[in-house]
């Protein structure tokens, strides 16, 4: 690869983060579903002949069963009356243990079809992408849905026979925030009503109502709604989960009314649960825990002999007379498959709970020995396709005869059912499945090896060649010349050639043929420059000069620093506090930099000493936030202060003689603060209103949007004005997105905002004086050639070289990034920021309109850092662009840290989180790049001196 130019790196950069941002899904988390597997029927002895599936969307366990004081009538109370009478009297219950990510698509699948949907597959969108695997829906006679339609058009779309399920569906615009949540599933229990109705005078209607394996299912969306608005722990909530409780008691009625034959059996779940702060998505028990009760046809009775499987959890429900039964989620299609007689979903790994269900030993044997041999032969195809594909197959440990071992297995299970050794062949059957499941992980874990070395091959190759092609940039003062340059392309491409022979022989996605290309590509350009990398290092680390032995110590000091830091960055994404331990450090940096410094600004430093522990005390607060108005008045009220008194002292200034300020920016400055104070009156309008529960006022609405609007596009009116003095700027950013957190804010963000901007100028105040004195000192030990023109110096205007010193630079704009990102929740969990904000200009529920609002005010503290960067890199006399790609040179070592802390296993909060941390840090480079062009949008028209411009200034006076 030759020689490229700055902006070939940098695409090249975003390209390869793009492609390798998705390694972690081919690796980790490659989608188990096989197809072409032989049905297997649950039972022929079918107990019922209709199911109704009932799914409280959002439904936490323990408030469906615990009680609840009610403070009118001075008493406990429970939330669902009549499904806790089915728990004691006709049914079985537990949990239903979800898995991450708690989102309803993935737990309505898992619920459904039996089968953990692929992570990857969340972002692919609902309705648009149906479900390409087997379910109960398939399998049913007929299907008849009800309910939302992010949900039920993916199985009505996904089905076999698309005239087999049958949709009844709200619009889009039912699901207002600011109206009554019951109301949607209101619509769904008269839906199911008028559905029967018209049976009594509609033959055909009757008749497919009177047929056998058919499933009805009630999506209710109320409790989820509720629970977003006003928190699970609300009134809201609580009288939702007793709407659908009198809903479900009246809907089963009206049906045995109308079969008057006991064949019907019931399922009520939830698709996942709900966070304290009203969110869903990782793995937090409050989000994985949901109730699953079943009663009716097939369906066991209360177990009162053996009241077992209580814990604390369930201790508060006051139900440890009966038997609780916790299953995995996918279970539940396992379970729904038996109650009505139906084949297994062929991609199910569910296990059926025998612990449910109401029949005899041989019958259950008969069950779960077909379950079984359903998992199994998803492995038998899964092994037949991995065999096809490797060049030297290894086979799973435990089956090492691979089929013959299988049939073997199998027919033993036969044995035991033919000679009525019904426990056995239960015990047998169970075992067959975890060793299925284990060999179906095995062999989709089969490649991990040579991928993960490909994929860390990757990385380090981009570390090298970004710094390669930084010190190629920024340091060096003449190109080298490569060397080897076509021995080293026949090599590479001999290579590329092998390692895309053997992806095309594996079948292998396009993507592990990018895995291949960049880490090939990287390393034979860090070969063909490595003299390149070598004088760059010299001159970066010895100036040119031959090492010393202080210089050693120093640098060994300095490298171990930073790795220090690297890896306290790494153990702050697991604890937030270790960013505050940092905070505290580096307080006292001014002190251990430059003591002379320090005494000549004491002011300057101790206003950074305190700005730096009042930021380590917002890592130290709790993620999950309630909304509070008078937090955010009271940021509003800061805001409105600063640009005030900031505007007060540049009109000074400018009297004074100093740097002068357009009238023109004077007056975009004070609309800016007009626009704060209008936001802060339209914010306490809106909650108050929806506080109370008045719904959303149009013209708040209005008036909220405009203000976004306005804040943001005013600034642009002046950004191409002349600045000499850098403040003016900073403040016009600052009080651009002031707006944004108080319309968006919950509770301390706006305090974060207010103390993070002037934590970031402080420290550029202080880089730059350090920097002056440091650059003072050098002109006075050394002899300057000067070189004058009519008696005043003439200053070469050539961007200086960087030096080892700017790392510590761009080592604390890493730092700020995190900090950014953390501040006000952990960006790395999907629940640390709550929706509530977005309400007050988004109603109606729109998930990606939603989000992005909630991703544009976390990214935008990152203005205000961006264009302080900028600022120092015109500031300190360094080539544009040279600090952003030092930073961008050491980036993906964190990135390299998340790739090997990905967990596919143990708790679903911990892998959730492994992923979140390993996407964070690798799009963080990319993140990097689109700050520095921000940054030069932002800093335009900004003129700063140059140090050595005030050091040759001062000479000539």
């Amino acid at each position: 690869m030759n020689r490229l130019g700055k902006q070939s790196v940098l695409f090249i950069g975003i390209l390869f983060h793009l492609v390798y941002l998705w390694s972690i899904f081919d690796i980790y988390f490659i989608t188990p579903l096989v197809h072409g597997m032989q049905h297997f029927i649950s039972t022929e002895e079918a107990p019922a002949k209709r199911l109704f599936l009932i799914v409280g969307d959002g439904l936490r366990a323990d408030k469906c069963f615990e009680p609840r004081f009610n403070d009118t009538s001075d008493s406990y109370e429970y939330a669902a009356p009549f499904i806790r009478s089915k728990i004691l009297e006709e049914g079985t219950f537990g949990v239903s243990h979800t898995r991450m990510p708690t989102e309803s698509r993935p737990g309505h699948v898992a619920i459904i079809a039996g089968f953990y949907e692929d992570v990857s597959a969340v972002t692919k969108g609902w309705k648009e992408n149906p479900v390409n695997f087997d379910s109960v829906f398939n399998q049913s006679r007929h299907t008849w849905s009800f309910g939302s339609p992010d949900i039920l058009p993916m199985f009505a779309m996904g089905a076999s026979n698309p005239d087999r399920v049958e949709t009844y569906m709200y619009g889009h615009e039912f699901e207002d925030f600011t109206k009554d949540s019951r109301d949607l599933d209101t619509y769904v229990f008269d839906k199911v009503g008028d559905l029967f109705k018209n049976a009594t005078t509609d033959p055909a209607v009757d008749s497919a109502l009177r047929q056998d394996k058919i499933v009805f299912f009630l999506h209710l969306l109320g409790i989820d709604t509720a629970g977003h608005v006003s928190r699970p722990k609300s009134v809201e909530y609580f009288r939702n989960i007793q709407h659908i409780d009198t809903g479900i008691q009246k809907l089963q009625k009206a049906i045995d009314d109308f079969y008057q034959d006991d064949k019907t059996a019931w399922v009520f779940t939830a698709d996942h649960g709900m966070s304290a702060m009203g969110s869903h998505g990782d793995g937090h028990p409050d989000n994985t825990r949901t109730p699953l009760v079943a009663w009716g046809a097939g369906v066991a009775k209360p177990d009162t002999r053996n009241p077992t499987g209580h814990d604390e959890f369930s201790i508060p429900w006051d139900l440890d007379t009966v038997k609780r039964v916790d299953v995995e989620q996918a279970d539940i299609a396992s379970l729904m498959s038996y109650l009505i007689g139906l084949n297994y979903p062929a991609n199910s790994v569910g296990r059926l709970p025998l612990d449910f269900i109401d029949a005899p030993f041989e019958l259950k044997s008969q069950a779960i020995v077909a379950n079984a041999r359903a998992i199994l032969e998803q492995y038998r195809v899964k092994e037949r396709q991995t065999i096809d594909i490797e060049l030297n197959f290894k086979p799973f440990p435990l089956l090492e005869n691979g089929s013959s071992s299988l049939n073997s297995q199998i027919s033993k299970l036969s044995e035991f059912g033919a000679n009525g050794e019904y426990e056995s062949a239960i015990k047998l059957a169970h075992e067959l499945m975890m060793v299925g499941l284990q060999g179906l992980r095995y062999l989709q874990t089969y490649d991990w090896l040579f991928l993960r070395s490909l994929v860390t091959c990757g990385f380090v190759g981009w570390i090298l060649y970004a710094l390669t092609s930084f010190l190629d940039f920024y340091i060096l003062p003449t190109k080298i010349a490569p060397s080897y340059g076509l021995l080293l392309s026949s090599f590479a491409a001999v290579l590329l050639s092998v390692l895309f022979g053997m992806f095309y022989f594996k079948h292998s996605p396009l993507m592990h043929y990018l895995y291949a290309v960049f880490p090939v590509l990287f390393w034979e350009t860090v070969a063909e420059y490595r003299m390149s990398l070598w004088e760059g290092l010299k001159i970066l680390i010895w100036n040119a000069g031959g090492p010393k032995r202080n210089t050693v110590v120093k640098l060994t000091i300095q490298v171990m620093a930073f790795f220090a830091l690297m890896e306290a960055i790494v153990a702050g994404y697991f604890h937030r506090e270790v960013f505050s331990v940092i905070y505290g450090m580096i307080s006292v940096w001014p002190l251990i930099q430059n003591y002379g410094i320090c005494k000549k600004n004491k002011t300057l430093v101790l206003s950074w000493f305190v700005s730096c522990w009042l930021m380590s005390t917002f890592t130290l607060l709790p993620v999950v936030k309630e909304e509070s108005i008078s937090q955010i008045l009271v940021a509003g009220g800061l805001m409105t202060a600063v640009g005030i008194l900031s505007m007060l002292w540049l009109a000074r200034r400018s009297a004074s003689g100093g740097h002068s300020v357009s009238a023109f920016t004077m007056i975009v400055l004070g609309l800016q603060l007009g626009l704060i104070i209008l936001s802060m009156v339209v914010t306490y309008s809106t909650v108050k209103s929806l506080q109370a529960r008045r719904g959303l006022p149009f013209g708040n609405q209005i008036v909220g949007w405009l203000i976004l609007g306005c804040s943001l596009t005013l600034p642009l009116l002046h950004l191409k004005s002349k600045y000499h003095d850098y403040r003016a700027r900073l403040l016009l950013i600052f009080l651009a997105f002031a707006p944004t957190f108080i319309l968006l804010t919950i509770s301390y963000e706006g305090l974060f905002y207010v103390t993070f901007f002037f934590n970031l100028v402080f420290w550029v105040d202080l880089e730059r004086k350090i920097y002056d004195d440091r650059r003072a000192k050098e002109h006075a030990l050394k002899k300057i050639d000067k070189s004058t023109t009519n008696g005043k110096h003439v200053v070469d205007s050539a961007s200086r070289r960087l030096e080892l010193a700017d790392i510590r630079i761009a080592l604390f704009f890493f730092f700020l990034t995190q900090i950014a990102f953390f501040g006000t929740g952990n960006i790395a969990s999907i629940s640390s920021f709550s929706l509530d904000s977005v309400y007050r200009l988004l109603p109606v529920f729109d998930p990606f309109a939603m989000g992005a609002l909630l991703l544009f005010k976390i990214l935008v503290p990152f203005a205000v850092i961006s264009a302080d960067l900028g600022l120092l890199t015109q500031r300190l006399g360094v080539k544009p662009s040279s600090l952003f790609a030092m930073v961008l040179s050491i980036s993906d070592i964190l990135t390299l840290n998340f790739f090997y802390l990905v967990l596919d296993e143990g708790s679903w909060l911990d892998i959730g989180m492994s992923i979140s941390h390993y996407c964070i840090a690798s799009l963080l480079c990319v993140f990097v790049i689109a700050l520095e062009y921000f940054s030069e949008v932002l800093t335009s028209g900004v003129t700063l001196e140059r140090a050595d411009d005030v050091l040759n200034d001062k000479k000539d006076q």
